[in-house]
């Protein structure tokens, strides 16, 4: 509003406060209802009409409101600096380290052998296995006359089992010459110098009857063999056997367990 707007309304105001004196010296005298009700209605007008002229023509600029920051928002200022800040392949090297510790973490986990051999034995101490179809590739004396072959499959777990076990190995042979092959094929596959076996602890007999009676006779915690009749007989004697068949027939009793490999019963 300009200057020239501002004296106009002063002296417009003045007017009227010299017109308000008079009239209302003029009312109280005559002290009319009606006078008094108009002169409040001319103030009223007086004052909305003093209201308009002073309110600001022109649009007020409204501040925009400040808006809380959104949850996405914030996630891209928190995260965007800090993936510019980390270097390339820094994400791969992480997955790379965590995989090594990994594998690190499983492999102090994973039980040894020997600590398999234990507790698949239930820390028997003393064992008596047979030699044909477990330890050697021959199944029956007759082949034994011919040559005798150490199964390189149950080398490892046959070595295990001379560290942890007194172990007793004994064979049915139908002459000299048949223990003398089985004596070099166990000495060449290194069971003597590697392990604890002797071979003094490798025993053999003429009769299936005699295995059965070196079992008794030694009465080990564990009997491995492959003759279900020996297996049927020892049940009563012996703490736990171990039935090798590839067959996986039913269980005998139940302290007699059945495998189709000495290897496999240990998880080789």
């Amino acid at each position: 509003m300009d200057d020239y707007l501002k004296d106009d309304i002063s002296q417009l105001i003045k007017r009227i406060g010299a017109f308000l004196s008079a009239r209302i010296s003029d009312i109280l005298n005559t002290q009319d209802l009606r006078s008094v009700w108009a002169f409040a209605a001319l103030v009223v007008t007086i004052i909305f009409t003093w209201r308009l002229l002073w309110t600001p023509s022109g649009p007020q600029r409204r501040q925009p409101k400040r808006q809380a920051p959104t949850t996405s928002s914030i996630a891209g200022v928190g995260s965007q600096p800090t993936a510019n800040l980390l270097p390339s392949g820094f994400g791969s090297s992480i997955e790379d380290s965590t995989e090594t510790v990994s594998n690190e973490f499983s492999q102090r986990v994973k039980p040894t052998l020997g600590q398999i051999v234990r507790q698949r034995l239930s820390d028997g101490r003393k064992v008596t296995c047979r030699l044909l179809g477990i330890i050697l590739e021959e199944s029956i004396p007759e082949e034994l006359q011919i040559q005798a072959t150490v199964r390189s499959s149950v080398l490892e777990v046959l070595l295990e089992m001379t560290k942890f076990c007194d172990l007793y190995l004994m064979e049915t042979v139908l002459d000299d010459e048949s223990e003398k092959r089985v004596l070099a094929a166990l000495e060449n596959a290194g069971i003597f110098t590697s392990g604890g076996l002797v071979k003094d602890k490798v025993l053999f007999c003429s009769t299936e009857n005699g295995r059965t009676s070196f079992v008794r006779q030694l009465e080990p915690d564990w009997h491995i063999d492959s003759n279900p009749e020996i297996n049927s007989q020892l049940a009563r004697f012996i703490k736990c056997q171990l039935h090798i068949s590839p067959l996986r027939p039913e269980r005998i009793a139940s302290n007699v367990f059945c495998s189709s490999s000495l290897e496999q019963f240990f998880g080789v």
